[in-house]
Formats: structure tokens, C-alpha cells, sequence
């Protein structure tokens, strides 16, 4: 597998570890039919929807000397979850992306895959782009759209 690719696996892991997390997708799911893509987003054996996707967004890299250069990776990781007003979902769906940040936290550089950030000029860890309501597969869902920045050392 290339870099990139052991990144996104990596990533879909972790995710795929938190209890309660739903169903995770190496990349953002279409389907022409409603039905179809709200199936997509529903675990097996459960009747809520409850899901996230994970998609590569800017590249960026820079000389680290000689033939080796950092390679800098914006991750977007979004999920999707069935509102329930009388069941607090939405203080749910917000633990939930806790749990994310939190598992994210205690292993910033996912098995040894990448560089820990520089704590003076780069975002450490998940960030919470946008959280907030949304029509999903005709659900009235919460959404959240999270970031992830990833840096690598790569050579030729």
C-alpha cells in the first residue's frame, strides 16, 4: 500500500474502534435511491442511522533535505447520526465526537505513521469544523464535519 493509503486505513481504524460509532467508510458513500444510501449509513442489525466517511482533502509538501520531503494531508472525517429529540441525541452525538477527539488525542500519531504536529503553527489532533442539523437520506440527522491534519515523512 502506499503512504496515503496506510494513512486512510489507519484513520478508518480508529474510527472503526469507538463504541457507538456506527458505520465506517473509507470514502464517501453515493447511491442514486434514498433507501439505498441510508442503508449505507445503518449498522448491521440496527434500525438508526449512525454513520461516518473519511476523505482525502489538500496535499501539500515541502523539502526536508536531500531526497525526503514532508508531505502534509487534509483529512475531512464526516458523520451522520438519526435526531431524536427525546432521547438528548444531540448531547449523544456530541459525546461522540469527544470519544473521536479523545481517541485521536491519545494516539496523535497513529501508530507511529506520522509526525506529531508542531505545536506552534499547526492544529493538533481532530478539530470540529461544523456540527449542526441536516436532511440526510430523508433523516433528519445531526452532522458533524471534523479535520484532520496529517504530516509524513517521505522519500524517494
Amino acid at each position: 500500500m502506499s503512504a496515503l493509503q496506510d494513512l486512510r486505513a489507519a484513520i478508518v481504524a480508529k474510527l472503526s474502534g469507538i463504541a457507538g460509532i456506527g458505520v465506517v467508510h473509507d470514502r464517501e458513500r453515493y447511491a442514486h435511491a434514498m433507501d439505498k444510501l441510508k442503508s449505507l449509513y445503518v449498522p448491521a442489525g440496527e434500525q438508526q442511522l449512525r454513520g461516518w466517511f473519511v476523505r482525502r482533502g489538500a496535499i501539500n509538501e515541502v523539502s526536508a533535505g536531500g531526497s525526503r520531503r514532508v508531505q502534509t494531508v487534509a483529512w475531512r472525517i464526516q458523520g451522520v447520526m438519526a435526531l431524536d429529540d427525546a432521547a438528548s441525541s444531540e448531547i449523544a452525538f456530541d459525546n461522540l465526537i469527544e470519544t473521536i477527539t479523545d481517541t485521536f488525542r491519545a494516539d496523535s500519531t497513529l501508530g507511529g505513521l506520522v509526525l506529531t504536529p508542531k505545536p506552534e503553527n499547526e492544529d493538533a489532533g481532530v478539530q470540529v469544523v461544523d456540527s449542526g442539523p441536516v436532511m440526510f437520506a430523508n433523516v433528519l440527522c445531526h452532522a458533524a464535519r471534523l479535520a484532520l491534519t496529517t504530516r509524513q515523512l517521505i522519500s524517494d
